[in-house]
């Protein structure tokens, strides 16, 4: 669970170059798109470009290189070559890098074209959830005071938080302890220590916080038919805060404590 500073360096190479594909995409026109074709087009600039590999292909039998979250689907969306991005969509692209045996895992939510005041503002309030959540990141907190800030700056905004899914810690595997949930109770739960490294991605609903999963065993949608967003960024503990192993060149992160 603890990674020592070497490990976490490795760690912070593969979210380097995992936030590189970030921003590729960013410059990608997205509309008219099959979600195939983004997925085919990662694949290459992971491995060609970036010499790495994309984690989540076979990972628990999973096919792909990411997941392609459109509109009411919340998480785990499969890539085809039938669904086709269009104008007005908001769509999360959840993607995993592995370099030098250590895995990165980030996700973010693109608003495509000219998209609704209450997309576009659900996006917003997701992505500012996001910070709530590592910006109490430090040893001595709780795992409770992250799922407590999101919990709490979601249902002031007057959306929900999906309880299905969490974040979880990461290294060598993709999944590790422990699980970070995105709603708590402030002090409680575990407490950070140094040298943990763990990612955080709240989804938040317009509606209801209920999920279903679809035929295809990935694809979880809301039950009720409207908006969810998510994004994703892995982080490490250290001596004094947090550090964000795959921040993007464009983010403006809000003031926190740094090691």
């Amino acid at each position: 669970m603890i990674k020592t500073p070497a490990e976490i360096e490795i760690m912070a190479e593969a979210g380097r170059l995992l936030a590189s594909v970030f921003t590729w995409l960013d410059d990608q026109p997205l509309a008219g798109r099959t979600t195939m074709d983004v997925n085919d087009a990662v694949e290459r600039l992971i491995v060609d470009q970036l010499q790495a590999r994309p984690a989540s292909k076979g990972q628990y039998g999973y096919g792909f290189v990411l997941n392609c979250s459109i509109n009411h689907v919340v998480c785990h969306g499969v890539p085809s070559t039938q669904e086709v991005l269009r104008e007005g969509d908001i769509a999360n692209f959840d993607i995993t890098l592995e370099k030098g045996g250590y895995i990165a895992d980030s996700s973010k939510t693109y608003m495509i074209g000219d998209v609704t005041p209450a997309a576009r503002r659900l996006v917003k309030t997701t992505y500012d959830a996001l910070w709530q959540g590592i910006g109490v990141v430090r040893p001595g907190a709780r795992l409770g005071d992250i799922g407590h800030a999101i919990e709490r700056h979601a249902k002031r905004a007057g959306y929900s938080i999906v309880r299905d899914y969490c974040g979880h810690g990461i290294g060598t595997e993709m999944h590790e302890d422990p699980q970070i949930l995105h709603f708590g109770k402030p002090g409680s739960g575990m407490m950070l220590k140094e040298g943990m490294v763990f990612t955080i991605e709240p989804m938040l609903n317009q509606g209801r916080r209920m999920v279903r999963t679809e035929d295809d065993g990935w694809t979880v949608v809301t039950t009720d038919g409207k908006l969810s967003a998510q994004f994703e960024h892995t982080v490490a503990v250290t001596a004094t805060g947090v550090r964000i192993l795959t921040l993007r060149p464009d983010e403006k992160p809000p003031a926190l404590a740094r090691g």
